[in-house]
């Protein structure tokens, strides 16, 4: 019998824009116009939520708009399936619709967690992003990947679920704690270091003033990154290709967040990867020593490690890599830097043969 061929095409335009907002009132009143009628959950973590989710519950019920909290524990435990199931639970329990909107208010884990969750519940709800640390508003806010974590590794349950709105407010920074703050730059320097020279140049030259949180240096970067976010991922929005560029330092750092048992935060263990990549890149002749200095200054100016701990043994953590969802086959494809500023995106080693790269490139 002949085949039956189901000719569909995704037609619909899931564009959204990032909006830079001055507080958390007037996030509250777009959503409310936005969204009138339709329940809103809130899901943030203890921390995040002792801080902000009174006022924000309070701007949004003085509108008459329905609003409930869900909250998960701090760190990142909560992007499992346990805690995962605890908030589909939650949401079955408040009789969440399938036109209700989740609001994820937090940091990565909370972002990846909430994505996750409005991407499978009712087979799809609305959600927005409210990142409230660095890192998150630079990066992991934008450009729809959402997961939680296994046991085998990082992030390795998950798709693509863009959201439908993402608010970045500055202001959240001022309450970030240090060693957070410096996580988030992390992956502003990787954004320098695969695609912006000149970004790159500033980090070197305002380490001071970026790390006191001066806002006139610092928002400027902060809409950079989001601007070089947003145009990789408009180019490949699946990561078929051209997005696997932004996993530059993320093969070997989750390898190293694995088998730390996460107590290595994301953005150290991105600024560990940064550098072993960038070995790597050194001794396969990609990238001059004098570009992987530069690189190594820079992370360390911010008070990140560069060095894998002396206590992971080099062959697990490369062993590990083959976990990587890039990996096929036996293979790990990389992101490897040429030049600052410039970049190449999945090229092919064995983790035998990374690490036989790395251990070059550390004495050269």
């Amino acid at each position: 019998m002949a085949n039956l061929r189901v000719p569909i095409k995704d037609s619909r335009d899931r564009s959204y824009d990032i909006v830079f907002s001055r507080d958390l009132k007037s996030v509250a009143a777009d959503l409310c116009q936005k969204y009138s009628g339709r329940q809103l959950f809130i899901i943030t973590d203890d921390s995040v939520g002792r801080l902000y989710a009174p006022a924000f519950v309070k701007f949004i019920k003085s509108s008459g708009e329905y609003v409930s909290i869900i909250r998960v524990p701090v760190g990142e435990a909560s992007k499992s399936r346990k805690v995962r199931d605890n908030v589909e639970d939650r949401l079955f329990a408040l009789n969440a619709e399938r036109s209700c909107v989740i609001v994820a208010l937090g940091g990565g884990v909370v972002g990846d967690l909430a994505g996750f969750v409005a991407a499978t519940y009712h087979r799809g709800v609305s959600y927005v992003q409210v990142p409230t640390t660095l890192l998150a508003q630079v990066d992991s806010s934008i450009g729809g990947k959402i997961a939680i974590n296994h046991t085998s590794g990082k992030n390795l349950l998950g798709s693509f679920y863009q959201p439908e709105q993402v608010y970045i407010l500055p202001k959240f920074l001022t309450t970030l704690p240090e060693r957070e703050f410096r996580n988030g730059m992390a992956e502003v320097i990787k954004y320098a270091a695969i695609l912006d020279k000149r970004l790159f140049t500033s980090l070197e030259r305002n380490v001071r003033k970026i790390l006191l949180r001066d806002r006139t240096t610092l928002l400027p970067i902060i809409r950079r990154c989001c601007e070089l976010k947003k145009e990789i991922v408009v180019k490949d929005e699946r990561e078929s290709d051209l997005r696997r560029v932004l996993n530059y330092g993320h093969t070997i750092g989750h390898a190293v967040e694995t088998l730390s048992h996460y107590r290595t935060a994301h953005g150290e263990a991105v600024a560990i990867g940064m550098i072993a990549e960038g070995q790597i890149a050194v001794a396969l002749a990609l990238l001059s020593q004098h570009d992987l200095i530069r690189l190594r200054q820079v992370v360390k100016s911010y008070g990140l490690p560069s060095e894998i701990p002396a206590r992971m043994p080099l062959n697990r953590i490369f062993d590990e890599t083959i976990h990587d969802k890039k990996a096929n086959k036996g293979i790990v494809y990389f992101t490897l830097l040429k030049t600052i500023g410039t970049s190449i995106v999945g090229y092919p080693l064995k983790p035998k043969a990374a690490l036989k790269a790395f251990k070059k490139g550390a004495t050269r």
